[in-house]
């Protein structure tokens, strides 16, 4: 045992028993064209075993930002791991590509080996989900940058796509139909104005409102990250998808003009989908004009498809089939900018 190290506020042996527990959760993940196993200084991958035949790489990285406080503030690690995969998986599904592989960072104040373990477990659900593996990543013990409770994540994803399928949203057009997906919740998105909500009001996480319905705050809010690969991948397969808009930092505003070419603009008409209570709440209690809900949150829109009317109903069948739920919300217009419309 490294005793001066130790003395500095850093547990080596921590460090081993958290290898040691998560290899378990890494092992799940494991897909074709995996290479290696956990513990060397390099994850592999070998993209010749999938036969591409002009791949594209397509990689992503973020975090889940202070959401982190929501977790720590609940106790409850499991989840903040999905959070992290889907940020980065959806954004390389945004250019039609398939995730390969993941890789994580979790810095933290002290190594608590069962925290460590949940929030892996976490982000090897992620990646179960996305179809991804875990190749790699990294755990470090900073005392002095946090403290003993507090921690960060963030990841890194490499996608591929065959060149001549890569979604660069050329193809959007005026009359294109837009299809809206239902996000799980506020996402990983909006977090600071969330939390500066909760404690202006004095909101409890542990309480139920009736915005919440049968779950607290706290369990509505942490609740993860959808994950949007497996049914949007089968439907790339079957129709050409002229774009792809991940709802994320900026809401509608900042990112459904992502996808839309010079001269175009989208309408989107609201009460086409079901918006869900924790927009209310946040609503209400920030006192937040409603029009700006859309320019910060995803108002219960995780991801937008822009594809040909004639394409709508294969589109839709898709997703029924794959339990999701969506719905026409819009639609590509002449114009600049996005216009919200009642119903």
């Amino acid at each position: 045992m490294a005793k001066s190290y130790e003395a500095s506020g850093v547990n080596l042996e921590a460090g081993y028993e958290v290898v040691s527990r998560i290899k378990k959760h890494v092992a799940s993940t494991a897909r074709r064209g995996c290479m290696g196993n956990i513990g060397a200084f390099g994850g592999m991958f070998d993209l010749g075993s999938l036969k591409y035949k002009h791949p594209i790489l397509v990689s992503g990285t973020d975090g889940v930002g202070t959401k982190l406080k929501i977790a720590i503030a609940m106790a409850k690690h499991d989840t903040i791991g999905i959070d992290a995969v889907a940020m980065c998986v959806n954004d390389v599904l945004a250019q039609g590509a398939e995730p390969l592989l993941f890789l994580d960072y979790v810095a933290v104040g002290k190594n608590k080996p069962a925290v460590v373990e949940a929030i892996v477990a976490g982000v090897a659900d992620g990646c179960r989900q996305a179809g991804c593996a875990l190749v790699g990543g990294e755990t470090a013990e900073m005392p002095g940058m946090y403290t003993e409770d507090d921690y960060d994540i963030a990841g890194f994803t490499v996608g591929a796509v065959e060149k001549d399928r890569l979604i660069d949203c050329s193809k959007v057009t005026p009359g294109d139909v837009l299809i809206g997906i239902a996000s799980s919740g506020v996402h990983s998105n909006g977090f600071s104005l969330v939390r500066k909500i909760i404690y202006d009001n004095k909101l409890n996480l542990k309480e139920k409102y009736p915005q919440t319905g049968d779950k607290t705050l706290g369990d509505i809010l942490l609740e993860p990250t959808k994950i949007y690969v497996k049914p949007v991948l089968e439907i790339l397969k079957n129709v050409d998808v002229h774009g792809i808009a991940h709802i994320t930092g900026g809401g509608f505003d900042e990112n459904i003009p992502r996808i839309l070419p010079e001269g175009c603009g989208a309408e989107i008409l609201e009460g086409s989908w079901e918006q869900p209570g924790i927009f209310k709440l946040l609503e209400e209690y920030g006192k937040v004009p409603h029009r700006e809900m859309f320019n910060i949150f995803n108002m219960g829109i995780g991801m937008v498809l822009s594809v040909n009317v004639n394409d709508v109903a294969t589109v839709l069948a898709i997703l029924n089939e794959w339990n999701e739920k969506a719905s026409v919300i819009g639609r590509v217009i002449t114009g600049e900018k996005v216009t919200i419309k009642d119903k």
